[in-house]
Protein backbone atom coordinates (compact mmCIF):
# COMPACT_ATOMS: atom_id res chain seq x y z
CA UNK A 1 0.00 0.00 0.00
CA UNK A 2 1.18 3.50 -0.84
CA UNK A 3 0.86 6.07 1.95
CA UNK A 4 -0.64 7.70 3.82
CA UNK A 5 -0.40 4.85 6.26
CA UNK A 6 -2.55 6.36 9.01
CA UNK A 7 -0.26 5.74 11.97
CA UNK A 8 -2.23 8.37 13.89
CA UNK A 9 -5.54 7.59 12.17
CA UNK A 10 -6.26 3.92 12.95
CA UNK A 11 -9.90 4.30 11.97
CA UNK A 12 -8.96 4.39 8.29
CA UNK A 13 -5.50 2.82 8.33
CA UNK A 14 -5.30 -0.15 6.01
CA UNK A 15 -8.75 0.37 4.47
CA UNK A 16 -9.72 0.58 0.82
CA UNK A 17 -10.47 4.27 1.24
CA UNK A 18 -6.96 4.93 2.51
CA UNK A 19 -5.58 3.47 -0.69
CA UNK A 20 -8.10 5.27 -2.90
CA UNK A 21 -7.31 8.58 -1.24
CA UNK A 22 -3.53 8.12 -1.09
CA UNK A 23 -1.25 10.74 -2.58
CA UNK A 24 -0.25 8.26 -5.26
CA UNK A 25 -3.94 7.90 -6.18
CA UNK A 26 -4.34 11.67 -6.31
CA UNK A 27 -1.44 11.93 -8.74
CA UNK A 28 -2.82 9.13 -10.89
CA UNK A 29 -6.26 10.76 -10.93
CA UNK A 30 -4.80 14.08 -12.13
CA UNK A 31 -2.88 12.25 -14.84
CA UNK A 32 -6.03 10.36 -15.80
CA UNK A 33 -7.87 13.64 -16.33
CA UNK A 34 -5.05 14.98 -18.52
CA UNK A 35 -4.89 11.71 -20.47
CA UNK A 36 -8.65 11.55 -21.02
CA UNK A 37 -8.67 15.13 -22.28
CA UNK A 38 -5.73 14.46 -24.60
CA UNK A 39 -7.48 11.38 -25.97
CA UNK A 40 -10.75 13.30 -26.46
CA UNK A 41 -8.89 15.98 -28.43
CA UNK A 42 -7.06 13.39 -30.51
CA UNK A 43 -10.19 11.38 -31.27
CA UNK A 44 -11.86 14.61 -32.44
CA UNK A 45 -8.90 15.42 -34.68
CA UNK A 46 -7.94 18.42 -32.57
CA UNK A 47 -4.58 17.11 -31.30
CA UNK A 48 -1.89 14.74 -32.59
CA UNK A 49 -2.70 11.11 -31.81
CA UNK A 50 0.92 10.20 -30.92
CA UNK A 51 1.06 13.01 -28.36
CA UNK A 52 -2.19 11.83 -26.75
CA UNK A 53 -1.01 8.21 -26.74
CA UNK A 54 2.21 9.20 -25.00
CA UNK A 55 0.26 11.10 -22.33
CA UNK A 56 -1.99 8.09 -21.80
CA UNK A 57 1.09 5.87 -21.38
CA UNK A 58 2.53 8.22 -18.77
CA UNK A 59 -0.78 8.23 -16.86
CA UNK A 60 -0.81 4.44 -16.77
CA UNK A 61 2.72 4.14 -15.39
CA UNK A 62 3.86 7.48 -13.91
CA UNK A 63 6.81 5.98 -12.05
CA UNK A 64 8.28 4.54 -15.24
CA UNK A 65 8.02 7.99 -16.80
CA UNK A 66 9.95 9.43 -13.88
CA UNK A 67 7.02 11.10 -12.10
CA UNK A 68 7.50 11.02 -8.33
CA UNK A 69 4.87 11.96 -5.75
CA UNK A 70 7.59 13.20 -3.43
CA UNK A 71 9.15 15.42 -6.09
CA UNK A 72 5.84 16.88 -7.23
CA UNK A 73 4.79 17.54 -3.63
CA UNK A 74 8.07 19.25 -2.83
CA UNK A 75 7.72 21.52 -5.87
CA UNK A 76 4.03 22.35 -5.41
CA UNK A 77 4.63 25.39 -3.16
CA UNK A 78 6.18 27.12 -6.17
CA UNK A 79 2.81 27.37 -7.93
CA UNK A 80 0.52 26.83 -4.97
CA UNK A 81 -0.86 23.52 -6.26
CA UNK A 82 0.47 20.14 -7.45
CA UNK A 83 -0.77 20.42 -11.03
CA UNK A 84 1.91 22.86 -12.13
CA UNK A 85 4.93 20.69 -11.20
CA UNK A 86 3.08 17.62 -12.49
CA UNK A 87 2.70 19.23 -15.91
CA UNK A 88 6.38 20.13 -15.93
CA UNK A 89 7.25 16.51 -15.15
CA UNK A 90 4.94 15.23 -17.89
CA UNK A 91 6.42 17.61 -20.45
CA UNK A 92 9.92 16.49 -19.47
CA UNK A 93 8.87 12.86 -19.90
CA UNK A 94 7.36 13.65 -23.31
CA UNK A 95 10.56 15.34 -24.46
CA UNK A 96 12.62 12.37 -23.29
CA UNK A 97 10.29 10.07 -25.25
CA UNK A 98 10.58 12.28 -28.33
CA UNK A 99 6.89 13.17 -28.31
CA UNK A 100 5.06 16.48 -28.62
CA UNK A 101 3.08 18.04 -25.77
CA UNK A 102 0.48 19.41 -28.19
CA UNK A 103 -2.29 17.33 -26.61
CA UNK A 104 -1.37 18.23 -23.02
CA UNK A 105 -3.52 20.56 -20.89
CA UNK A 106 -4.95 22.39 -23.89
CA UNK A 107 -7.42 25.09 -22.82
CA UNK A 108 -7.42 23.79 -19.24
CA UNK A 109 -6.29 25.28 -15.95
CA UNK A 110 -4.92 23.80 -12.75
CA UNK A 111 -8.28 23.99 -11.00
CA UNK A 112 -9.95 22.01 -13.78
CA UNK A 113 -7.48 19.17 -13.32
CA UNK A 114 -7.41 19.08 -9.53
CA UNK A 115 -11.15 19.57 -8.96
CA UNK A 116 -11.99 16.90 -11.53
CA UNK A 117 -9.39 14.49 -10.13
CA UNK A 118 -10.85 14.89 -6.64
CA UNK A 119 -14.33 14.22 -7.99
CA UNK A 120 -13.05 10.98 -9.54
CA UNK A 121 -11.47 9.89 -6.28
CA UNK A 122 -14.55 10.82 -4.29
CA UNK A 123 -16.76 8.72 -6.56
CA UNK A 124 -14.48 5.72 -6.17
CA UNK A 125 -14.20 6.20 -2.41
CA UNK A 126 -17.95 6.58 -2.00
CA UNK A 127 -18.54 3.39 -3.99
CA UNK A 128 -16.17 1.51 -1.67
CA UNK A 129 -17.57 2.91 1.56
CA UNK A 130 -21.17 2.38 0.43
CA UNK A 131 -20.35 -1.30 0.00
CA UNK A 132 -19.21 -1.45 3.63
CA UNK A 133 -22.16 0.66 4.79
CA UNK A 134 -24.56 -1.78 3.16
CA UNK A 135 -22.76 -4.66 4.86
CA UNK A 136 -23.34 -2.89 8.16
CA UNK A 137 -26.97 -2.33 7.20
CA UNK A 138 -27.47 -5.98 6.30
CA UNK A 139 -26.08 -6.99 9.69
CA UNK A 140 -28.34 -4.51 11.48
CA UNK A 141 -31.33 -5.79 9.54
CA UNK A 142 -30.53 -9.30 10.71
CA UNK A 143 -30.07 -8.19 14.33
CA UNK A 144 -33.34 -6.24 14.21
CA UNK A 145 -35.25 -9.36 13.26
CA UNK A 146 -33.37 -11.83 15.42
CA UNK A 147 -33.93 -9.69 18.52
CA UNK A 148 -37.34 -8.25 17.79
CA UNK A 149 -38.60 -9.96 20.97
CA UNK A 150 -35.51 -9.43 23.14
CA UNK A 151 -37.03 -7.07 25.67
CA UNK A 152 -34.66 -4.56 27.27
CA UNK A 153 -34.90 -1.22 29.00
CA UNK A 154 -35.02 2.01 27.03
CA UNK A 155 -33.07 4.85 28.57
CA UNK A 156 -33.74 8.57 28.33
CA UNK A 157 -31.37 11.17 29.79
CA UNK A 158 -29.24 8.18 30.95
CA UNK A 159 -32.07 6.77 33.14
CA UNK A 160 -34.33 3.76 32.79
CA UNK A 161 -37.51 4.86 31.03
CA UNK A 162 -39.75 2.17 29.47
CA UNK A 163 -39.46 -1.32 28.02
CA UNK A 164 -38.34 -1.67 24.42
CA UNK A 165 -36.68 -4.41 22.40
CA UNK A 166 -33.11 -4.68 21.26
CA UNK A 167 -34.47 -5.37 17.79
CA UNK A 168 -36.10 -1.95 17.74
CA UNK A 169 -32.89 -0.33 18.94
CA UNK A 170 -31.04 -1.97 16.04
CA UNK A 171 -33.84 -0.86 13.70
CA UNK A 172 -33.25 2.70 14.86
CA UNK A 173 -29.56 2.43 13.99
CA UNK A 174 -30.55 0.87 10.66
CA UNK A 175 -33.00 3.66 9.91
CA UNK A 176 -30.32 6.30 10.36
CA UNK A 177 -27.89 4.33 8.22
CA UNK A 178 -30.45 3.86 5.44
CA UNK A 179 -31.09 7.59 5.29
CA UNK A 180 -27.35 8.33 5.26
CA UNK A 181 -26.80 5.87 2.42
CA UNK A 182 -29.62 7.40 0.39
CA UNK A 183 -28.24 10.89 0.84
CA UNK A 184 -24.72 9.82 -0.04
CA UNK A 185 -25.88 8.02 -3.18
CA UNK A 186 -27.67 11.14 -4.37
CA UNK A 187 -24.67 13.37 -3.69
CA UNK A 188 -22.22 11.01 -5.37
CA UNK A 189 -24.44 10.63 -8.46
CA UNK A 190 -24.18 14.37 -9.06
CA UNK A 191 -20.40 14.73 -8.84
CA UNK A 192 -19.48 16.92 -11.80
CA UNK A 193 -16.69 17.59 -14.24
CA UNK A 194 -14.90 20.89 -13.72
CA UNK A 195 -13.77 22.37 -17.03
CA UNK A 196 -13.77 26.14 -17.33
CA UNK A 197 -10.31 27.28 -18.22
CA UNK A 198 -8.48 30.10 -16.50
CA UNK A 199 -11.47 32.04 -15.14
CA UNK A 200 -14.42 29.80 -15.96
CA UNK A 201 -15.19 31.15 -19.44
CA UNK A 202 -13.47 28.49 -21.60
CA UNK A 203 -12.11 31.43 -23.57
CA UNK A 204 -8.96 29.69 -24.81
CA UNK A 205 -10.77 26.55 -25.86
CA UNK A 206 -13.63 28.42 -27.49
CA UNK A 207 -11.23 30.74 -29.30
CA UNK A 208 -9.30 27.85 -30.86
CA UNK A 209 -12.13 25.40 -31.46
CA UNK A 210 -15.29 27.50 -31.44
CA UNK A 211 -17.95 27.48 -28.69
CA UNK A 212 -19.96 24.58 -30.10
CA UNK A 213 -16.92 22.38 -30.51
CA UNK A 214 -15.67 23.30 -27.03
CA UNK A 215 -19.05 22.39 -25.56
CA UNK A 216 -19.15 19.05 -27.36
CA UNK A 217 -15.65 18.09 -26.25
CA UNK A 218 -16.42 19.07 -22.67
CA UNK A 219 -19.44 16.76 -22.67
CA UNK A 220 -17.33 14.01 -24.22
CA UNK A 221 -14.71 14.39 -21.48
CA UNK A 222 -17.35 14.08 -18.77
CA UNK A 223 -18.61 10.86 -20.34
CA UNK A 224 -15.09 9.42 -20.56
CA UNK A 225 -14.54 10.11 -16.87
CA UNK A 226 -18.01 9.01 -15.75
CA UNK A 227 -18.80 12.42 -14.24
CA UNK A 228 -21.78 14.67 -14.69
CA UNK A 229 -21.46 17.18 -17.51
CA UNK A 230 -22.39 20.54 -16.01
CA UNK A 231 -23.92 23.35 -18.10
CA UNK A 232 -21.22 25.70 -16.80
CA UNK A 233 -18.05 25.62 -14.69
CA UNK A 234 -18.25 25.85 -10.88
CA UNK A 235 -14.88 27.34 -9.93
CA UNK A 236 -16.23 29.37 -7.01
CA UNK A 237 -19.64 27.75 -6.53
CA UNK A 238 -18.86 24.79 -4.30
CA UNK A 239 -22.33 23.42 -3.60
CA UNK A 240 -21.56 20.03 -5.14
CA UNK A 241 -18.63 19.55 -2.80
CA UNK A 242 -20.70 20.74 0.16
CA UNK A 243 -23.50 18.29 -0.64
CA UNK A 244 -21.04 15.42 -0.80
CA UNK A 245 -19.20 16.53 2.35
CA UNK A 246 -22.45 16.95 4.29
CA UNK A 247 -23.55 13.47 3.22
CA UNK A 248 -20.23 12.00 4.35
CA UNK A 249 -20.53 13.80 7.67
CA UNK A 250 -24.10 12.53 7.98
CA UNK A 251 -22.91 8.96 7.58
CA UNK A 252 -20.29 9.57 10.26
CA UNK A 253 -22.93 11.01 12.58
CA UNK A 254 -25.28 8.04 12.29
CA UNK A 255 -22.45 5.54 12.72
CA UNK A 256 -21.11 7.55 15.64
CA UNK A 257 -24.49 7.47 17.37
CA UNK A 258 -24.71 3.68 17.00
CA UNK A 259 -21.11 3.21 18.16
CA UNK A 260 -21.78 5.42 21.19
CA UNK A 261 -24.74 3.24 22.15
CA UNK A 262 -22.66 0.09 21.73
CA UNK A 263 -19.92 1.56 23.92
CA UNK A 264 -22.43 2.21 26.70
CA UNK A 265 -24.11 -1.18 26.40
CA UNK A 266 -20.84 -3.09 26.65
CA UNK A 267 -19.68 -1.48 29.88
CA UNK A 268 -19.12 -4.31 32.39
CA UNK A 269 -21.86 -3.00 34.66
CA UNK A 270 -24.32 -3.14 31.73
CA UNK A 271 -22.84 -6.02 29.69
CA UNK A 272 -25.70 -6.33 27.21
CA UNK A 273 -23.36 -6.34 24.20
CA UNK A 274 -19.84 -7.39 23.33
CA UNK A 275 -17.75 -6.53 20.31
CA UNK A 276 -16.43 -9.33 18.11
CA UNK A 277 -12.95 -10.29 19.19
CA UNK A 278 -9.97 -11.30 17.11
CA UNK A 279 -6.45 -12.16 18.27
CA UNK A 280 -4.32 -9.10 18.86
CA UNK A 281 -7.14 -6.56 19.03
CA UNK A 282 -8.50 -4.78 22.06
CA UNK A 283 -5.71 -5.57 24.50
CA UNK A 284 -4.21 -3.09 26.92
CA UNK A 285 -0.47 -2.43 27.12
CA UNK A 286 -0.66 -2.14 30.91
CA UNK A 287 -3.74 -4.13 31.97
CA UNK A 288 -3.87 -7.62 30.44
CA UNK A 289 -7.32 -8.34 31.85
CA UNK A 290 -8.95 -5.66 29.67
CA UNK A 291 -10.68 -6.23 26.35
CA UNK A 292 -11.15 -2.77 24.92
CA UNK A 293 -14.03 -2.00 22.50
CA UNK A 294 -11.72 -0.90 19.72
CA UNK A 295 -14.14 -0.94 16.78
CA UNK A 296 -16.74 1.25 18.50
CA UNK A 297 -14.01 3.56 19.75
CA UNK A 298 -12.56 4.05 16.28
CA UNK A 299 -15.97 4.70 14.74
CA UNK A 300 -16.73 7.26 17.42
CA UNK A 301 -13.34 8.94 16.89
CA UNK A 302 -14.18 9.40 13.21
CA UNK A 303 -17.60 10.82 14.06
CA UNK A 304 -15.99 13.33 16.41
CA UNK A 305 -13.36 14.37 13.84
CA UNK A 306 -15.74 14.73 10.89
CA UNK A 307 -17.49 18.00 11.82
CA UNK A 308 -14.18 19.88 11.93
CA UNK A 309 -13.37 18.88 8.36
CA UNK A 310 -16.91 19.76 7.27
CA UNK A 311 -16.72 23.21 8.85
CA UNK A 312 -13.51 23.94 6.94
CA UNK A 313 -15.24 23.10 3.67
CA UNK A 314 -18.20 25.35 4.45
CA UNK A 315 -15.90 28.20 5.46
CA UNK A 316 -13.85 27.73 2.29
CA UNK A 317 -17.01 27.85 0.15
CA UNK A 318 -18.25 30.97 1.91
CA UNK A 319 -14.96 32.80 1.28
CA UNK A 320 -14.40 31.70 -2.33
CA UNK A 321 -13.77 35.15 -3.72
CA UNK A 322 -13.38 36.27 -7.34
CA UNK A 323 -12.97 33.62 -10.06
CA UNK A 324 -10.29 31.64 -8.21
CA UNK A 325 -10.07 31.76 -4.41
CA UNK A 326 -6.84 32.68 -2.71
CA UNK A 327 -6.68 30.09 0.07
CA UNK A 328 -10.28 28.92 0.24
CA UNK A 329 -9.87 26.50 -2.65
CA UNK A 330 -6.55 25.29 -1.29
CA UNK A 331 -8.02 24.66 2.17
CA UNK A 332 -10.63 22.32 0.68
CA UNK A 333 -8.25 19.66 -0.55
CA UNK A 334 -6.98 18.11 2.70
CA UNK A 335 -10.34 18.47 4.45
CA UNK A 336 -12.28 16.74 1.67
CA UNK A 337 -9.74 13.94 1.44
CA UNK A 338 -9.67 13.40 5.21
CA UNK A 339 -13.46 13.45 5.44
CA UNK A 340 -13.61 10.71 2.80
CA UNK A 341 -10.96 8.70 4.65
CA UNK A 342 -12.79 9.03 7.97
CA UNK A 343 -16.11 8.00 6.43
CA UNK A 344 -14.61 5.05 4.62
CA UNK A 345 -12.79 3.90 7.73
CA UNK A 346 -15.88 4.23 9.91
CA UNK A 347 -17.98 2.25 7.41
CA UNK A 348 -15.38 -0.53 7.28
CA UNK A 349 -15.21 -0.78 11.07
CA UNK A 350 -19.01 -0.62 11.38
CA UNK A 351 -19.47 -3.54 9.00
CA UNK A 352 -17.16 -5.67 11.13
CA UNK A 353 -18.73 -4.47 14.37
CA UNK A 354 -22.33 -5.27 13.50
CA UNK A 355 -21.58 -8.47 11.61
CA UNK A 356 -19.94 -9.89 14.72
CA UNK A 357 -21.80 -8.14 17.53
CA UNK A 358 -22.47 -10.45 20.48
CA UNK A 359 -25.86 -9.86 22.12
CA UNK A 360 -26.82 -11.05 25.62
CA UNK A 361 -30.64 -11.01 26.06
CA UNK A 362 -30.19 -12.46 29.55
CA UNK A 363 -28.23 -9.42 30.68
CA UNK A 364 -30.89 -7.21 29.11
CA UNK A 365 -33.57 -8.95 31.17
CA UNK A 366 -31.51 -8.51 34.34
CA UNK A 367 -31.02 -4.79 33.70
CA UNK A 368 -34.71 -4.35 32.91
CA UNK A 369 -35.57 -5.77 36.33
CA UNK A 370 -33.37 -3.20 38.09
CA UNK A 371 -36.21 -0.69 37.88
CA UNK A 372 -38.72 -3.27 38.95
CA UNK A 373 -42.35 -2.73 38.10
CA UNK A 374 -41.79 1.04 38.10
CA UNK A 375 -40.61 0.75 34.49
CA UNK A 376 -44.33 0.40 33.68
CA UNK A 377 -45.35 3.53 35.62
CA UNK A 378 -46.44 5.36 32.45
CA UNK A 379 -48.89 2.56 31.73
CA UNK A 380 -50.07 2.45 35.34
CA UNK A 381 -50.83 6.18 35.34
CA UNK A 382 -52.84 5.87 32.13
CA UNK A 383 -54.78 2.77 33.18
CA UNK A 384 -55.22 3.31 36.92
CA UNK A 385 -54.82 7.04 37.50
CA UNK A 386 -58.50 7.93 37.43
CA UNK A 387 -59.67 4.94 39.53
CA UNK A 388 -56.84 4.77 42.03
CA UNK A 389 -57.82 5.64 45.63
CA UNK A 390 -56.84 9.28 46.04
CA UNK A 391 -56.48 9.80 42.28
CA UNK A 392 -53.43 10.34 40.08
CA UNK A 393 -51.48 12.21 42.73
CA UNK A 394 -51.82 9.33 45.16
CA UNK A 395 -50.63 6.88 42.50
CA UNK A 396 -47.63 9.11 41.73
CA UNK A 397 -46.78 9.15 45.44
CA UNK A 398 -46.90 5.37 45.53
CA UNK A 399 -44.55 5.09 42.54
CA UNK A 400 -42.13 7.62 44.08
CA UNK A 401 -42.19 5.79 47.42
CA UNK A 402 -41.36 2.56 45.64
CA UNK A 403 -38.35 4.20 43.97
CA UNK A 404 -37.06 6.13 47.01
CA UNK A 405 -37.58 3.45 49.64
CA UNK A 406 -36.83 0.59 47.23
CA UNK A 407 -40.10 -1.07 48.12
CA UNK A 408 -41.72 -3.41 45.58
CA UNK A 409 -44.28 -1.47 43.56
CA UNK A 410 -46.54 -4.48 43.10
CA UNK A 411 -46.96 -4.87 46.86
CA UNK A 412 -47.81 -1.19 47.30
CA UNK A 413 -50.34 -1.38 44.50
CA UNK A 414 -51.99 -4.47 45.99
CA UNK A 415 -52.10 -2.70 49.36
CA UNK A 416 -53.96 0.30 47.94
CA UNK A 417 -56.11 -1.45 45.35
CA UNK A 418 -57.16 -4.43 47.41
CA UNK A 419 -59.75 -6.56 45.66
CA UNK A 420 -60.57 -3.86 43.11
CA UNK A 421 -58.14 -5.42 40.63
CA UNK A 422 -57.69 -9.12 39.90
CA UNK A 423 -54.16 -10.52 40.26
CA UNK A 424 -54.22 -11.65 36.64
CA UNK A 425 -55.11 -8.14 35.47
CA UNK A 426 -52.29 -6.69 37.56
CA UNK A 427 -49.91 -9.26 36.05
CA UNK A 428 -50.84 -8.07 32.58
CA UNK A 429 -50.38 -4.41 33.51
CA UNK A 430 -46.92 -5.10 34.91
CA UNK A 431 -45.73 -7.32 32.05
CA UNK A 432 -43.12 -5.37 30.01
CA UNK A 433 -43.73 -7.64 27.01
CA UNK A 434 -47.26 -6.21 26.82
CA UNK A 435 -46.14 -2.58 26.70
CA UNK A 436 -44.08 -2.35 23.54
CA UNK A 437 -46.45 -0.29 21.44
CA UNK A 438 -45.84 -0.59 17.71
CA UNK A 439 -42.27 -1.86 18.10
CA UNK A 440 -42.80 -4.82 15.77
CA UNK A 441 -44.32 -2.61 13.10
CA UNK A 442 -41.47 -0.10 13.35
CA UNK A 443 -38.87 -2.86 13.06
CA UNK A 444 -40.52 -4.16 9.90
CA UNK A 445 -40.69 -0.65 8.44
CA UNK A 446 -36.97 -0.01 8.99
CA UNK A 447 -35.94 -3.39 7.61
CA UNK A 448 -38.23 -3.07 4.60
CA UNK A 449 -36.93 0.38 3.70
CA UNK A 450 -33.33 -0.82 3.84
CA UNK A 451 -34.11 -3.91 1.78
CA UNK A 452 -35.92 -1.86 -0.85
CA UNK A 453 -32.78 0.09 -1.68
CA UNK A 454 -31.71 -0.87 -5.17
CA UNK A 455 -28.36 0.61 -6.05
CA UNK A 456 -26.84 -0.49 -9.32
CA UNK A 457 -23.31 0.74 -10.02
CA UNK A 458 -23.71 0.55 -13.81
CA UNK A 459 -26.88 2.64 -13.73
CA UNK A 460 -25.14 5.03 -11.35
CA UNK A 461 -22.26 5.58 -13.76
CA UNK A 462 -24.58 6.09 -16.71
CA UNK A 463 -26.68 8.62 -14.79
CA UNK A 464 -23.64 10.50 -13.57
CA UNK A 465 -22.33 10.91 -17.10
CA UNK A 466 -25.48 12.56 -18.38
CA UNK A 467 -25.34 16.36 -18.77
CA UNK A 468 -27.47 18.31 -16.35
CA UNK A 469 -28.54 20.77 -18.99
CA UNK A 470 -27.52 22.41 -22.30
CA UNK A 471 -23.74 22.67 -22.71
CA UNK A 472 -23.56 25.00 -25.71
CA UNK A 473 -22.08 27.77 -23.58
CA UNK A 474 -20.07 25.64 -21.12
Amino acid sequence: MTGPYGILSPVWAGTATAQLMSEESILRAMLRVEASWAQALADAGEAPAPSAAAIVAISEDPARAGLSVEEIASQSPGGGNPVIPMLAAVRRALVEAGESDAALHRGATSQDILDTALMLLCRESVAALLSDARRAGTALSRLSQEHRNSVCVARSLTQHALPTTFGLRCAGWLDGLTQAIQRLELAAAKLPLQWGGAVGTQASLSDSLGPQRAAALTTDLAARLGLRAMPRPWHTQRQMILELAAALAGLLATLGKAAGDVLTLQRPEVAELREPTVPGRGGSSAMPQKQNPVLSTLIRSAALAGPGQLSTLYLAAATAEDERPAGGWHAEWPSLVELARLSGGAATRAAELFEGLVVDPGAMAVNLRLSGDAVLSERLMARLGSSFPGGRQALQDVVRRSAVERVGLRGLLEEHLGDSIAPADLDRLLDPHRYLGRAQEFIDAAVDEFNQQDFNQQDFNQTAAQPEGPTDHA
